[in-house]
């Protein structure tokens, strides 16, 4: 039997077209498409739909609920990205053994972690 893979993630705004926007200037995806309604990105091949709905509020209310974790190549670069968008940070760019963790804010006040995993930690998982 072949198990459940976690292909994609629904993240709904009040306004989708600027936090898709967001998401896609500071992280690059791989592909940024329209899909019958949803802005779908490609990380990877993991998608994230941004869409709206009428049960949200403007802000996150409990952002620490959910973390999206991005693992990043240069997570500086990233960084420096996210800050000319006028990103807030919840924790800026810590060195965490080799490895280099940030905790940024979205527009929907998500929080959006970029990692970039020394070769040591990646060969401890």
């Amino acid at each position: 039997m072949k198990r459940p893979v976690l292909g994609s993630l629904l993240l709904s705004s009040t306004d989708p077209d600027r936090l898709s926007t967001w998401y896609a200037s500071v992280l690059d995806p791989e592909h940024d498409a329209g899909v019958n309604g949803y802005r779908v990105l490609n990380f990877g091949g993991f998608y994230l739909f941004i869409d709206t709905r009428a049960d949200v509020g403007a802000q996150n209310p409990e952002p620490g609920r959910v973390i999206l974790n991005f693992d990043v190549e240069d997570a500086r670069a990233v960084a420096a990205r996210m800050e000319r968008e006028g990103t807030k940070w919840l924790a800026e760019i810590e060195d965490r053994d080799g490895s280099l963790f940030a905790t940024a804010i979205d527009p929907d006040g998500n929080y959006v972690q970029i990692i970039q995993l020394s070769e040591a930690h990646r060969q401890d998982m």
